[in-house]
């Protein structure tokens, strides 16, 4: 286990981590007391929750009545007799709306058609929000009724809390905005910029790596200098983090490979379980009884499964209830193991993959690989994955004791130990650009369209990329990458504001240069203002134009070193002329 030293801060604060997953969520939180070492605990009573145990997490489901009103969530919305209540009532339902605030990429395209919608007239943003709203009463009820004097302790702590927000690894800014926006919607934090720096975001993949170290996970796979991979399997996504020790004496982490991630977490063998019944009941008595089946297999089948070769049940009927045609006997439904295989396939191969890939990414050899989160239960993916890497001499192991509370447990030792020190940049970060016209450049020739002529006479050519932060590179906290930019115009006023788009590139070479290749794999990921108003711009005498024009000189930073993408505009001032 780390040591981790006591708290130094100046006074009391607490800690609260909300993992809020595709399926289940869970609370974990720490008192900061200054002198003490802290305590990572997690909330291990819900209300309506029957089974209250150390790894208890509550179902991410909300009921929305007619007038958009949140009637029940997580254990009272699965509760005994709820879903009739839902049905007679005319609730809405939502479940697994966190998939629903994803980058729209071509990547994630095919989820929408895999995931539920929301209730009508709700954003994603909404439901989330109101979801944290219900965590945040979780917390504060057991942390009233667990300690000494609770009420008092959480009033005293209520503008001393710091939230930490986890989110899958292909998660990026847009997603964390949204969250923010939602945690402010369900008054977590104000919305200033106090507030605002109350509240921290952290990847699941990074998180869990956290709960692995301060478990003692990691002493014996990081001994050999080689790096271990966390592959957090959960009800949504796959998350796959590469990281190395890079401070024999202190724990300290670096990634060695871009984190990855991809929608083939439980839920999508589920599905696939659901589209192979459609199929073979459709047309029967049975098709009414599908949703059923679904989630008895849901609960039961695809979590004990082990063997293709032996047939699985699923009991979801009375004695009455046969068609042998269907290998429907007494209730029972039958189902080749092969199936049930299949149903996993996608998601096996798209891990192993994942494995393959952060392994040649990586110049650091993988020695182990640490399944975590809810899906790693499944004996039959984690069989699979250890025979599949065994070749290559990767240990595959999990962690035997509550491995969904993994990410939440996590998030708060990110916070408090902040274990990695430097994260490798997923993509190539920079700014659109026009560059000098050269002639005798065969890039620039084929571009001729693009040449046009400045204020001050020279030929350019547009539509350049011009990289601030290239992919695959290592980035520590407190780094930062830049670059110096020049805005020119005839009208003064045109520069008084800038605005900037700050642009990735998602593909897989390492120097894109135009944004006419590979255009679909560039995307704007935010917009960057500056106020310079205030900074004296001397007009320019043209010949070309044979009139005066302006320029402003400014730099592009980004950072990337923490959890949060960050992009700034500097300029100077006070500068004589």
């Amino acid at each position: 286990m780390s040591n981790r030293q006591p708290y130094s801060g100046p006074f009391r604060k607490l800690v609260l981590a909300f993992d809020v997953g595709t399926t289940f969520s869970g609370i974990s939180y720490c008192i900061l007391d200054p002198g003490e070492v802290p305590v990572i605990r997690g909330v291990t009573r819900f209300p309506a929750q029957e089974q209250v145990g150390g790894d208890s997490k509550i179902p991410t489901i909300i009921y929305y009545d007619n007038a958009g009103r949140m009637q029940a969530a997580g254990a009272e919305a699965a509760r005994e007799g709820t879903t009739e209540i839902a049905e007679d009532e005319e609730w809405a339902k939502a479940e697994w709306f966190k998939l629903h605030l994803r980058p729209n990429t071509t990547s994630t395209a095919f989820v929408s058609e895999k995931i539920p919608p929301l209730p009508k007239g709700k954003a994603a943003v909404d439901v989330f929000a109101d979801f944290l709203g219900y965590l945040h009463q979780c917390a504060r009820l057991y942390i009233e009724e667990t300690h000494a004097n609770g009420a008092d302790l959480w009033r005293s702590l209520e503008t001393r809390t710091e939230f930490v927000l986890t989110h899958p690894n292909g998660w990026e800014g847009g997603q964390q905005g949204l969250m923010r926006k939602a945690a402010i919607s369900a008054g977590l934090v104000p919305d200033t910029d106090d507030g605002r720096s109350r509240l921290s975001f952290v990847t699941e993949g990074e998180a869990s790596l956290h709960f692995c170290i301060q478990s003692g996970l990691t002493t014996r796979a990081i001994q050999d200098g080689k790096g271990i991979l966390i592959v957090d399997a959960g009800g949504g996504t796959i998350d796959v983090s590469a990281y190395r020790r890079s401070n024999a004496k202190a724990e300290s982490y670096e990634e060695i490979a871009p984190p990855q991630c991809a929608f083939k977490g439980s839920i999508f063998v589920t599905r696939n379980a659901n589209e192979y019944l459609q199929k073979l009941l459709k047309g029967s008595k049975f098709v009414v009884d599908i949703p059923h089946i679904t989630e008895r297999f849901d609960k039961t089948t695809k979590l004990r499964f082990v063997n293709p070769d032996e047939a699985q049940f699923i009991k979801f009927g009375g004695l009455r209830d046969r068609a042998p045609e269907l290998n429907i006997k007494s209730g029972q439904l039958k189902l080749q193991g092969s199936d049930v295989a299949k149903f996993f396939e996608p998601s096996i191969s798209a891990i192993t993959q994942i494995v393959e890939n952060q392994c040649k990414t990586s110049k650091i050899g993988i020695s182990s690989v640490f399944l975590v989160g809810g899906f790693a239960a499944s004996n039959w993916l984690f069989n699979n994955l250890k025979d599949a890497l065994k070749p290559r001499g990767i240990d595959v192991c999990r962690p035997d004791n509550h491995t969904n509370k993994a990410v939440a447990d996590g998030a708060v030792s990110y916070h408090i130990d902040h274990f990695v020190q430097a994260r490798i940049a997923k993509y190539s970060y920079g700014v659109r650009v026009h560059v000098p016209y050269n002639s005798s450049d065969p890039e620039h020739m084929v571009r001729k369209h693009a040449v046009f002529t400045d204020l001050e006479g020279h030929q350019r050519v547009g539509g350049h990329f011009d990289v601030i932060l290239p992919k695959v590179t290592s980035v520590s906290e407190t780094e930062e990458f830049r670059q110096h930019y020049m805005r020119e115009s005839t009208n003064q006023a045109d520069l008084k504001t800038i605005s900037q788009a700050v642009m990735c590139f998602r593909g897989y070479r390492g120097d894109p240069r135009w944004l006419d290749e590979e255009n679909s794999l560039y995307s704007t990921l935010c917009y960057v203002e500056a106020d310079l108003s205030h900074i004296p711009m001397p007009g320019k005498y043209s010949n070309h134009i044979h009139g005066l024009f302006y320029d402003v000189t400014f730099d592009v930073i980004l950072a990337l070193g923490l959890t949060e993408f960050k992009a700034f505009i500097a300029w100077r001032e006070n500068v004589r002329f």
